[in-house]
């Protein structure tokens, strides 16, 4: 964050879901939400027994105290040191590689799915924030995203400095790292080889069976992930999780421990500068802006658009004044609206038309400036001559609309619904089209009460008439668990 910005960070734990924000000078600026049906057991470490080696399939059954046991295959055991490996660097025979009864340390790959056991792997991998500790591995590998050669080659010569040639263990430098300071990755470095350390000292005094490791849960991770020097402190307002932060803090972070704090208040945490309600305005399409402004927001499929309008504010002296002022407050709202949905991808700001160069440079740099305080890497490419400005922002979670909503049952995501109007058309031809084919004695129209209303109403004259067509009473039900545009014409 940038200078004189006080963060601090509020954690909110219950049984299913961990909730953290970010409040910089009393202002929400990041939400990160987790819950335990979203979270499996990728990548949970255990101490495994071999209970059946299944020579025929190349596998093996593995005992991991879950419900079923798990399951790994060959090419998923890493060969031990010395021993004569197939060309491609994988062993050849599963049985010169296990025993039953064998200890074994093994990751999960693949959640249980149904019937499935979970698969597991002993290539094992420890991810951190910027990088992941391959134990086993060796080299340094960088992801194939940050596609920069120049970004590479830095990445790669930094990570090649601060590795300790005693150790034999290779790094995957993942794409958050782009743009990342020396000791930052230091920082990680060190974590995950202390992390390590403490994986392989639980798993020597565990008995087989038994969970060694297992992805941090939300209150750490939010911790690791956010925690940038700027922290006053960090409230947490379980008592549980604070001991666990706590713990966690003094091994890896002591410089955070003594600002952890446990929030024991009788109002929610998350009242606390009204939080609860700012994560209910970032769901809504419209923000409003203090100048009497506003901004659009909607995430599509391919590319978030933002659309700047002034309402109904002219306050200054002139129109142009009122543009450029209502674009500057725009600017920086919208840096933080992007942070706080965590939208990524494309996104293309479209803010009012501004006749003066140096307006439009202003209004550039002050977006500029807003999204120098967000941690995910940003991009302004440039101004469109349309005026449109596009940028990109990597994320690696869901938006906040995807974690936190589902498409609407009845528009499935379009945003639109047929009118009563066009529904009432609708069972109107419907019943002169079913006249047509069926003897009928009478006949009943279910649908939405909008439409009844309105069949009742403005449009009484239409139904008596087709009433009169048909020769037939009609009657109308109003059918509680329809949607708007639901309907049925039944025959009796």
């Amino acid at each position: 964050a940038g200078a004189g910005m006080k963060a601090e960070i509020l954690i909110n734990v219950t049984a299913r879901e961990a909730r953290a924000a970010v409040v910089a000078n009393g202002v929400l600026q990041e939400v990160l939400i987790e819950r335990a049906s979203r979270r499996g057991l990728l990548g949970n470490i255990y101490k495994g027994r071999v209970s059946r080696v299944l020579p025929g399939m190349q596998a093996a059954f593995i005992e991991v105290g879950l419900e079923r046991t798990a399951f790994l295959h060959t090419s998923d055991i890493a060969p031990p040191p010395g021993h004569p490996a197939a060309p491609d660097g994988r062993a050849t025979d599963i049985r010169d590689l296990l025993r039953e009864g064998d200890d074994i340390l093994v990751q999960v790959l693949k959640d249980p799915i149904g019937t499935k056991g979970a698969r597991l792997t002993t290539f094992i991998t420890v991810p951190s924030r910027y990088l992941v500790l391959l134990p086993r591995g060796s080299g340094i590998g960088i992801s194939s995203r940050i596609s920069a050669e120049a970004e590479r080659e830095r990445l790669k010569s930094v990570l090649g400095s601060l590795a300790d040639p005693a150790r034999a263990c290779g790094f995957i430098v993942r794409t958050a790292a782009e743009g990342a300071s020396p000791e930052a990755l230091q920082a990680d470095m060190d974590f995950l080889l202390k992390l390590w350390d403490m994986i392989c000292a639980n798993a020597r005094s565990l008995p087989a069976g038994q969970l060694v490791h297992e992805d941090l849960p939300l209150a750490v991770r939010v911790a690791r992930d956010i925690v940038t020097t700027d922290i006053e402190r960090v409230r947490v307002d379980c008592t549980e999780s604070h001991a666990r932060l706590r713990a966690f803090a003094d091994t890896f972070m002591p410089g955070l421990a003594p600002l952890i704090e446990h929030y024991a208040d009788g109002r929610p945490i998350f009242d606390l500068y009204g939080v609860e309600d700012e994560i209910q305005k970032a769901l809504d399409r419209r923000v409003p802006l203090k100048s009497g402004g506003y901004v659009v927001i909607d995430q599509t499929e391919a590319m978030t658009t933002v659309d700047v309008n002034t309402g109904g504010y002219v306050g200054h002296r002139n129109l142009e004044e009122t543009i450029f002022r209502t674009n500057l407050e725009a600017a920086v709202a919208i840096a933080r609206q992007l942070r706080l949905r965590n939208l990524g991808g494309i996104i293309i700001i479209d803010f009012i038309d501004m006749l003066e160069a140096q307006h439009r440079e202003q209004v550039l740099a002050a977006l500029r400036a807003a999204l120098d305080e967000d941690h995910a890497h940003t991009q302004i490419t440039q101004a469109s001559p349309l005026g449109l400005v596009e940028m990109t922002r990597k994320r690696t979670r869901e938006s906040l609309e995807h974690i936190m909503c589902q498409a609407c049952p009845t528009c499935a995501g379009r945003g639109f619904v047929k009118s009563a109007e066009t529904v009432c058309y609708e069972i109107l031809r419907e019943i002169l089209r079913q006249h047509q084919q069926f003897a009928i004695r009478e006949m009943v129209v279910l649908a939405h009460s909008d439409v009844i209303e309105l069949l009742l109403d403005e449009e009484a004259a239409s139904l008596a008439e087709v009433s009169d067509q048909t020769g037939r009473p009609i009657r109308l039900q109003v059918e509680s668990g329809y949607a708007p545009d639901q309907f049925d014409v039944v025959l009796i």
